[in-house]
């Protein structure tokens, strides 16, 4: 694979990607220069984007990364029993903190990088940009729509599909397109506080309501013997649940430090990980085999209106953060270079542009969640089609690129290779056999479902 260099490029730098503590510090430690900035010069702007501190950054993406996808989690364990799921948590979780490592490093050695599209040009050059971008776009504008799809699922469950669930779906289109108005990260920042708060309140209620109510004997099956179409489709919904790293290179351009990004990762892996593995077995330990998915719909008939109640916010703000992402990527790409000066402006042309994106992204995003109108499948497909690559694929790819010519030159540099390899494998059989299982799952169960008035309520 010929790698195209970029204009004004860092000097690319013979670095081993966190092979032990002193290089990671060092790695880390070095502040390249502000070259070729994805947001130009904004010391005079009256808009300014590069103001998060690693904190609110790991906040950020605590709040895109928890939300639909601990909800399917506990379904997922019911498929493939207590231990398997637990292995497959704690294995994505750590390949995922290592791939989340790998962008960070990649981010630092060409600072230029604000989107997969980017980076994709660094590996393909034009072609490879396209490809990248396109795709991550679709990846979030698919994950905006798994947030619209919830929406519909929690008010026909609150209300008791007080009308028509179409209907539900376009409020939920317009809700988030006014939360998705602000510009800036650290104002989206705020929100996803709330939205923080809101999940895990939602899922501690699920949890003491469920274990309240449970009978006195619940099945509980350390392995159990699915069929292949059902395992993997459980693989997938746990990859959902790590697939924030398409986030990733917009999250650092917006840092104060970039350097700093790690602290932020450690935040989200550590919370997400043990939020997962907890609410994960304790909700199956509770509710057993036949739990729902979401999981908030297992808290009973008078509780998971409640759990759903304390929702909202999270999955409002959860598919707004991911909207926001998406929206930037574009505004970016139109204003880069020499109208950058735009993005820092509050005109009719700056503002119209922004609010037209969001308009246009979350109506897409709309026709998708009213396409695809079963969760599981939804989560399925996109972590098949899109997670593998942007969270497992390419980060090993990148690592290839920054080490290229050296993946030989010592042991750790085989042993490194290897486990890029190894990674790059699992990317392309998540994507191969998820494709197929997730496609067969939505023509088995929702091919009657599409476009209609009908409860999706659990």
């Amino acid at each position: 694979m010929s790698v195209v260099e970029a204009p004004h490029a860092i000097p690319a730098r013979d670095v081993e990607v966190y092979h032990d503590q002193d290089e990671t510090e060092k790695a880390f430690s070095e502040k390249p220069p502000p070259v070729d900035d994805p947001f130009g010069n904004e010391e005079s702007g009256e808009v300014k984007y590069r103001v998060m501190k690693w904190w609110q950054s790991g906040m950020l993406m605590v709040a895109e990364n928890i939300s639909l996808g601990i909800l399917s989690l506990p379904s997922a364990v019911a498929t493939l029993g207590i231990v398997p799921a637990f292995l497959i948590i704690l294995g994505l979780s750590a390949i995922s903190w290592y791939t989340g490592l790998v962008m960070g490093e990649f981010k630092l050695r060409y600072p230029h990088v604000h989107s997969m599209g980017d980076a994709g040009e660094l590996l393909m050059g034009p072609i490879g940009r396209e490809i990248c971008y396109w795709g991550q776009l679709l990846f979030i504008i698919f994950l905006m729509a798994s947030h619209i799809l919830t929406f519909t699922v929690l008010f026909n469950t609150i209300t008791n599909h007080g009308t028509c669930t179409i209907v539900f779906g376009v409020i939920g289109l317009i809700v988030s397109c006014i939360c998705a108005l602000p510009r800036t990260t650290d104002k989206v920042f705020i929100m996803s506080t709330v939205s923080a708060v809101s999940i895990l309140t939602a899922t501690i209620v699920t949890m003491v309501s469920i274990g309240v109510q449970a009978p006195d004997y619940v099945q509980n099956d350390i392995t159990t013997d699915p069929t292949f179409v059902d395992a993997f489709l459980a693989v997938t919904n746990i990859v959902f649940a790590f697939i924030a790293h398409v986030s990733f290179f917009g999250i650092m351009s917006e840092m104060q430090d970039p350097a700093e990004f790690p602290k932020s990762l450690a935040m989200l892996q550590i919370v997400d990980t043990i939020m997962y593995i907890v609410t994960a077995m304790v909700i199956y330990c509770y509710a057993g085999p036949d739990v729902s998915s979401p999981a908030l719909s297992s808290a009973g008939p008078l509780m998971k209106k409640v759990a759903y109640g304390l929702a909202i916010p999270t999955v409002i703000v959860a598919g707004v953060v991911f909207g926001h992402v998406a929206c930037k990527y574009i505004y970016v790409r139109i204003f880069r270079g020499e109208r950058s000066h735009h993005m820092h402006q509050r005109t009719l042309l700056a503002t119209g542009t922004w609010v037209a994106i969001g308009l246009t992204t979350w109506t897409i995003a709309w026709v998708i969640a009213e396409s695809i109108p079963v969760f599981n499948d939804l989560l399925s497909l996109i972590s098949a089609l899109f997670g593998s690559w942007f969270s497992y694929g390419l980060p090993s790819i990148f690592w290839m690129v920054m080490n290229k010519g050296q993946w030989f030159a010592s042991p750790k540099k085989i042993v490194m290779f290897t486990i890029n390899l190894i990674i790059l494998g699992i990317a392309c059989a998540i994507c191969g056999l998820g494709l197929y299982v997730s496609g067969k799952s939505i023509h088995d169960s929702s091919s009657k479902a599409s476009w209609t008035c009908a409860s999706n309520a659990i």
